[in-house]
């Protein structure tokens, strides 16, 4: 497909001219800037198949420009990371930027092209499961959800059952969809069963079906879950208050893969990945006998703990960010922005109802035209919550984003003022022993205040490569 605009992000000229020399081979049209904030004003603006990003702007952090792809939407198309080399920062405070494609200097032509082509005919839009998933993740600022986010990328590449626990309202289901959707069972069903919200005598045939005449009302031959997420994933949420003649059944599936329909004899195996949420303390459960302990060991051989909001406020404004536009647009408030005031308050709230409650916040301020949230929050018993500024004893908000940022720049100033002082500021084999791009190296240096004069101490006691 032709005549579609790219967004290019970059403020190497040459680079610039080479992607615009590309895109234009392929009759597609490109808006360029050179900064994260000229690029969200161009989303404001349109919508675009592809952005192809360079990873280190000139005078711009590469922390930024990472955290601006992470928190791309739809309208920024497929995400293209031209990156100096593997490794080199296109991660937001240590989390991946989710790019659909990397591309490494030299920039090889044909793989450009491929890229462009792949992007031209992508027809996935936010709504999309697996594209609504990964911008979702790429939301996970915190270490905590760091930490998930690795666990759930390992956890997707090896067949096992796993066990996701936290409470309700963290996004367990987030959770659940994106090891489905990272694993090579992708495009086959993703069936999500919640196990509290439906009555026992119900459940039993929801998840394994039943032969026709197995009960009154039984017409006809019904399949059950199980069996309509043949080759794909099955997620059991709210495992926890699954009546115990369930447990039994369950147990019986995940042991031998087979199961017999409600009122049926026969035996029908199936090949499916189980994954189980749940908001309450199985273990505490298995003490009390609600809930069979070998099935515990079964379900919990990957565990994953997903922490409240109120333990990584640090990814409160890319997701309330991700909510703005997402109900902004669909309740037609596309220019509705929540103040700085507003922000803080937001990231001062304790958030008993976790992402649920920042998600349902976001959508009444929208509703009500109300930026400051002067009407937005209310207690449980329907009240406006107490609101009132900081005292001068109390401490600021403190962002641990910008603490890690700054250990971050501290600790690679001083490696690369070492290895400088170590090759005698020889900058060529301080790039090539640091293992990366002479360009990258100047870059560095230049946002690091690193002057080109060695230090006075650095003849004294050092060795030299």
């Amino acid at each position: 497909m032709h005549g579609q605009t790219a967004l290019i992000i970059a403020t190497d000229s040459l680079l610039q001219e080479h992607l615009l020399e590309v895109l234009g081979a392929a009759d597609h049209d490109a808006v360029v800037v050179a900064s994260p904030k000229a690029a969200i004003s161009a989303l404001r603006d349109a919508k675009f198949f592809v952005t192809l990003a360079q990873s280190h702007l000139e005078d711009q952090d590469p922390m930024d420009v990472a955290a601006f792809l992470s928190a791309a939407h739809g309208r920024a198309g497929r995400i293209v990371l031209l990156a100096e080399k593997t490794g080199e920062p296109y991660h937001a405070n240590g989390a991946p930027v989710l790019a659909d494609d990397v591309l490494l200097d030299p920039f090889d032509r044909k793989r450009l092209e491929s890229a462009i082509r792949r992007a031209a005919s992508f027809r996935g839009d936010e709504d999309d499961p697996p594209v609504r998933v990964r911008r979702e993740m790429a939301l996970w600022q915190s270490p905590r959800m760091a930490d998930v986010r690795d666990i759930i990328q390992r956890a997707a590449d090896v067949d096992v059952t796993v066990l996701i626990t936290g409470d309700t309202g963290t996004g367990k289901d987030v959770v659940a969809r994106a090891i489905h959707y990272l694993s090579s069972r992708h495009q086959r069903p993703f069936v999500k069963v919640n196990c509290a919200a439906v009555p026992r005598e119900l459940l039993e045939s929801e998840l394994f079906g039943h032969e026709r005449g197995a009960f009154t009302g039984a017409h006809e031959l019904k399949r059950g879950n199980f069996e309509a997420a043949s080759h794909g994933t099955i997620f059991l949420d709210e495992i926890g208050d699954l009546h115990p003649a369930l447990q039994g059944k369950l147990l019986h599936v995940l042991q031998d893969g087979a199961f017999s329909r409600v009122g049926g004899n026969s035996s029908i195996r199936v090949d499916v990945r189980v994954l189980a949420a749940t908001n309450q303390d199985l273990e505490q459960a298995v003490a009390a006998g609600r809930f069979r302990e070998d099935l515990y060991y079964r379900l919990n051989v990957i565990q994953i703990a997903v922490p409240p909001l109120r333990e990584r406020r640090e990814d409160i404004p890319l997701l309330a960010e991700y909510f703005i536009r997402r109900y902004a647009k669909a309740f037609r408030r596309e220019r509705f922005a929540v103040p700085p005031a507003a922000m803080e308050r937001l990231l001062r709230h304790s958030y008993p109802g976790n992402v649920r409650e920042l998600e349902n916040l976001i959508k009444r301020m929208i509703v009500l035209s109300d930026p400051q949230l002067s009407r937005t929050f209310v207690t449980p018993h329907g009240g406006p919550t107490p609101w009132r500024p900081l005292k001068e004893s109390e401490p600021a908000a403190i962002s641990l984003k910008d603490v890690s940022r700054q250990a971050a720049r501290t600790a690679e100033r001083e490696a690369i003022t070492g290895m400088l002082d170590r090759t005698g500021w020889n900058r060529g084999r301080a790039a090539h022993f640091l293992g990366i791009s002479y360009r990258a190296l100047l870059y560095k240096m230049k946002q690091g205040g690193i002057t080109g004069q060695r230090r006075a101490s650095s003849a004294v006691g050092e060795g030299r490569l």
